[in-house]
């Protein structure tokens, strides 16, 4: 996990070196914002507004050490939606409360929060009302499971039904683990209920609420300069063709020196999906059998960037091996998506 921690004074950096050591599993980048001794925590040089929109678009969380007030008007400019916004948490400059302050459930910043308050001591304030009232909360376990969420609004729905006692039901596809909550009734039918299914278009529900597993990995490759409509249509009638749901993909994946690539960056951001890029040195670490292209080879030291992209952004079992198009490749893999209830 990316996350991005500013601190506004000396005990705040000795807070935010704290926070590094406490999350040592994650990638904790630590600045500041002070004339104050920064005990060594790399300074901000422009405007911290500025440095929140970039980390806004790069990390997966960002912790603000300073005042709540301070958090919210750098962020206010950037929030857009629970579904794509970083989550952000604000801890004071001793470390004694941890406030997770926006995308608690699909962001993971409550759990987030409750994560730095164990490792660090601190008081953790959380204030959603499942998470308040001990109640199931679909948002939270569809994130936590890797799975999209068909529609926020019936996700609302579900979330106030859960609170008021009401009937909600549940349909899975897969295999799901551990015991289901309170408030969640395994049905076929009713009035409202949440769906698991690789199939967005399943309504066994008046009201459906659809949960897709997103167990598909996409690798890519394309020539420098490929346009970006171009990609999208071509990667757009592949999955259609195979019958594969787009809220299916779960990443994009292609070679380190496509990272500046447009197009493959505007089909992660239209499917709403992470893009990583990788060395040509990790994608030749892999085992296993993969399509050949000397002249892929001779640029980039790879002989198929593609199916090696996909396999090694976590695809498991080949859906579609590498096909061309108009200087453009594309590989897919599936991988295993496992729900379960804690």
């Amino acid at each position: 996990m990316r996350i991005d921690a500013v601190a506004f004074s000396t005990n705040g950096c000795r807070t935010a070196l704290r926070l590094k050591e406490a999350l040592r599993e994650d990638d904790v980048r630590i600045y500041c914002k002070t004339t104050s001794d920064s005990l060594g925590v790399e300074r901000i040089e422009g405007k911290v507004g500025e440095w929140t929109g970039a980390s806004w678009n790069e990390c997966d969380a960002i912790v603000y050490i300073g005042a709540i007030g301070i958090a919210v008007r750098y962020i206010a400019p950037y929030v857009r939606s629970k579904t794509t916004d970083p989550a952000v948490v604000c801890m004071d400059e001793h470390g004694r409360w941890a406030v997770a302050l926006l995308s608690g459930h699909i962001g993971g910043c409550n759990e987030l929060t409750a994560r730095i308050a164990d490792r660090m001591g601190s008081e953790p304030i959380i204030t959603t009302a499942t998470d308040l009232n001990g109640k199931f909360s679909v948002d939270t376990f569809a994130s936590r499971n890797g799975m999209r969420i068909s529609s926020m609004a019936i996700a609302k729905d579900v979330s106030a039904r859960v609170l008021d006692g009401r009937f909600v039901g549940f349909r899975s596809n897969i295999p799901v683990g551990g015991d289901l909550p309170d408030g969640i009734t395994p049905a076929d039918s009713g009035e409202l209920g949440v769906c698991i299914s690789s199939d967005p278009g399943e309504k066994p529900f008046d009201v459906t609420l659809n949960l897709v597993p997103q167990d598909i990995v996409l690798g890519v490759g394309c020539k420098r300069g490929t346009d970006p409509a171009k990609l999208w249509d071509f990667v757009k009638s592949t999955l259609d063709g195979l019958g594969i749901a787009r809220q299916r993909v779960a990443a994009v994946s292609s070679i380190d020196i496509k990272r500046d690539e447009e197009a493959i960056l505007e089909l992660a951001r239209r499917l709403r999906v992470p893009a990583s890029f990788h060395s040509a040195e990790e994608l030749n670490s892999l085992e296993g059998e993969f399509s050949r292209s000397e002249f892929v080879s001779s640029v980039t030291d790879v002989d198929c960037v593609c199916e090696r992209s996909a396999v090694i952004a976590g695809g498991e079992e080949f859906v579609l091996r590498k096909t061309p198009r108009d200087g453009m490749t594309i590989a897919i893999c599936s991988k295993r998506v496992e729900a379960r209830f804690l």
